[in-house]
């Protein structure tokens, strides 16, 4: 048994791990002064929210850092298989509100929407392999086994895109990954299959640098027929004006910070309130990596919510954290505390979540806060051990013995 400190999705607390029949367990409870301290700090498993699993051996997410991913854009009865073996997610992090929807209609994501696109859990259903105990009867004691859980597989689904539009005529874009959509009744159709799929969120392509987009008022149907399933809409935002059109018709998440021009300030604000915006930063060449950088710099600023994620499967890509994208992140001012939160750790205290441990930060930190502005900022803490996210690793009961 030993205290440690752990982050619960907003700031530091102090707790017990110990192994119980073979199972590494967080407790929520105060710690006995005389308790030998984890070096280092626990965190839930961290989130990717841009992926394409078919694009990549997803087999080599087992054993990385990453505990939950959000796939935009695949063959949704591929992606559903996958995601079938996963463990069910619980939101913890991201909630946002976006304005309502022409003629009096909610937005889907009025509904505590999470970091992760995440299907509310009475309407999973139970999963093989996950704790089917409610959460209501398990009590302070959680944790996971010390084999780590299966990651979570949250999804959209296909890609929506009118007839012709990208990523149509992309030989990447795995068969059964598109839906070209000519009017609407096509998209309430589309919407329909995604979310009969399982689907957590809608995905829409709406990239006037390789094609046709929709116009407002099909692009309005898909929000409406989307919102109308409880599903928030993702938008593929490239070309001149793209990003702030999609995000005023609305559109909750944005799939790559914008990239094909600098936002004004006015942008930037309105976006803050009713956007957030999924990193994507390091895919990008130097002159868009710069423009994005600079529009999630002032957005992050403006408190806009920015998400880890990294196009995972668009071009050489890790398996796992990309190093890339968090020194990307770190460039536009996202650090500290709000690096952690951009990444969208699980709930440690849930007893499906994976177990990170990140070395160095544990010893005497207590709940200070301090612990929180030196973990994750890349700089070494006062112990003299770097922080940085990529060097988290699944907790084992060797850490124990140490």
């Amino acid at each position: 048994m030993h205290a440690a400190t752990f982050f619960d999705g907003e700031g530091w607390r102090d707790g017990i791990v110990e192994l119980r029949d073979g199972r590494m367990l967080l407790r929520d409870v105060a710690p006995a002064r005389d308790l030998p301290r984890l070096d280092g700090v626990i965190v839930g498993g961290f989130t990717d929210h841009h992926v394409h699993l078919q694009l990549v051996d997803h087999a080599l997410l087992h054993g990385s850092a990453l505990g939950r991913v959000v796939d935009l854009g695949a063959n949704p009865a591929v992606i559903a298989t996958i995601a079938a073996r996963a463990f069910p997610a619980a939101p913890i992090h991201g909630d946002q509100t976006a304005p309502d929807l022409p003629g009096g209609v909610k937005n889907a994501s009025e509904s505590r929407v999470s970091g992760a696109f995440s299907t509310p859990q009475s309407e999973r259903g139970e999963v093989s392999g996950a704790f089917s105990t409610p959460q209501s009867e398990r009590g302070e004691v959680s944790g996971a086994f010390s084999t780590p859980p299966a990651v979570t597989v949250e999804f959209a689904g296909a890609f929506l895109t009118p007839v012709g539009g990208y990523p149509s005529d992309r030989s990447w874009a795995p068969a059964g990954s598109v839906r070209e959509i000519a009017d609407a009744a096509s998209a309430s159709a589309a919407v329909a299959e995604m979310a009969d799929a399982g689907a957590s969120c809608i995905k829409v392509a709406s990239n006037s640098a390789a094609g046709p987009v929709f116009a407002d008022d099909l692009f309005r149907a898909i929000i409406v027929a989307a919102a109308e399933r409880g599903l928030p809409v993702v938008s593929h935002a490239e070309g001149a004006g793209e990003a702030q059109r999609t995000a005023g018709l609305g559109a909750a998440f944005l799939a790559h910070a914008p990239f094909t021009e600098r936002l004004d300030d006015a942008d930037i604000a309105a976006q803050a309130v009713t956007v957030s915006w999924i990193s994507t930063l390091s895919v990008h060449d130097d002159d868009a990596q710069k423009t994005a950088v600079d529009n999630v710099r002032r957005f992050h600023a403006a408190g806009g919510t920015v998400l880890y994620g990294t196009d995972m499967g668009n071009g050489p890509t890790p398996v796992g954290v990309n190093t890339a994208e968090l020194t990307a992140l770190r460039a536009a001012g996202v650090t500290g505390t709000d690096l952690l939160r951009a990444l969208a750790p699980q709930d440690p205290l849930d007893p499906a979540s994976l177990l990170l441990l990140l070395p160095g930060t544990g010893t005497d930190a207590g709940t200070d806060t301090g612990t929180g502005t030196d973990a994750f900022s890349g700089t070494p803490a006062d112990t003299g051990h770097d922080t940085d996210p990529s060097l988290a690793r699944p907790l084992t009961s060797a850490d124990l013995k140490a």
